[in-house]
């Protein structure tokens, strides 16, 4: 219950489980009863009562379509059609940062492998020229149009490595997808948790090396979505300006500049004027947008952290 313990739920609480499933919400309320929690109760009837009332509160995100779960990545590939999935055409992608190893080693059956360096230029550590995304994309398969699964696994960064990053392939997962989308990606989804997700749930594990799928062109210009990313100048004003911040979503040692974050960058400190918006233990960890099995935390807990270091 360690989990239940970092979101402060307290046995002495008064809990209403319910899920989509009798079962589903059952199994969560036994193993709340048989950790010692007294005041549980069920509700049944989320699907067919709450959720189907109009009148009745309901929280969701504007864009949830985005984070997908493993069940529906398993639907995806079985030829059946998850929701909120409309296209006839989709690549799943198994990001890593130069370590192929992550990848060989066991992924989602069809998935393909792409290294953040496919996208990202290392001299800077910055997006590549709109020239060099377009040849990336279309070598890997992806067109404007296609819908675009991305993925990573997490092994355990460690900061005496040469290349901790390596390790982290669920944040190259994530430096693909705003890339994809810059690039002008129409469809990019995150698998919710990565590799760790689709293991917990018993989906098939593959150790085949798939040939990626060239295709002629991308079908559109880019960047189509140039909005999405903030260069030096644009930093600049949004300080200088009332109505926008610069969040720096790095670790409170390198916020303050006790270290840089990198074993390979010496510079320490922070961009003046901005504002703290805590990640976790370091660079690479992120645990403080993470629950401990690596999906996302939900979001009213992610907007209290913003609350709290803003």
């Amino acid at each position: 219950m360690e989990m239940v313990d970092h979101k402060g739920i307290k046995p002495d609480d008064k809990l209403v489980i319910y899920g989509y499933s009798k079962e589903e919400t059952d199994e969560v309320a036994r193993r709340f009863q048989k950790s010692g929690f007294k005041n549980v109760s069920v509700y049944y009837h989320f699907v067919d009562e709450w959720s189907a009332n109009d009148q009745w509160p309901m929280q969701k995100l504007e864009r949830f379509r985005n984070l997908v779960s493993p069940a529906w990545v398993q639907q995806l590939i079985s030829g059946n059609r998850p929701a909120h999935y409309t296209n006839t055409k989709y690549v799943i992608v198994h990001a890593h940062y130069r370590n192929r190893d992550a990848y060989l080693s066991g992924h989602i059956p069809g998935a393909i492998d792409m290294d953040t360096l496919a996208l990202e230029a290392p001299e800077t550590w910055n997006r590549r020229s709109p020239e060099e995304i377009k040849e990336a994309l279309e070598k890997h398969g992806i067109t404007a149009d296609t819908t675009v699964v991305l993925y990573g696994k997490y092994m355990h960064p460690d900061n005496a490595h040469e290349f901790p990053g390596s390790a982290a392939g669920d944040i190259g997962a994530i430096r693909n997808a705003f890339i994809m989308l810059y690039a002008g990606v129409k469809d990019v989804r995150v698998l919710n948790g990565g590799y760790q997700s689709w293991k917990d749930e018993g989906f098939e594990v593959s150790l085949s090396d798939e040939p990626k799928q060239a295709v002629a062109e991308f079908g559109a210009p880019i960047p189509a979505r140039p909005e999405l990313a903030v260069d030096t100048p644009e930093a600049k004003q949004m300080i200088a300006s009332t109505r926008a911040e610069l969040v720096c979503v790095r670790s409170w040692p390198e916020y303050i500049g006790e270290v840089s974050g990198y074993n390979y960058i010496e510079p320490k400190g922070r961009i003046p004027g901005a504002v703290f918006a805590d990640c976790g233990s370091d660079a690479y960890h992120m645990e403080n947008y993470r629950n401990f099995d690596h999906t996302t935390r939900e979001f009213h807990e992610i907007a209290e952290i913003w609350r709290n270091n803003a």
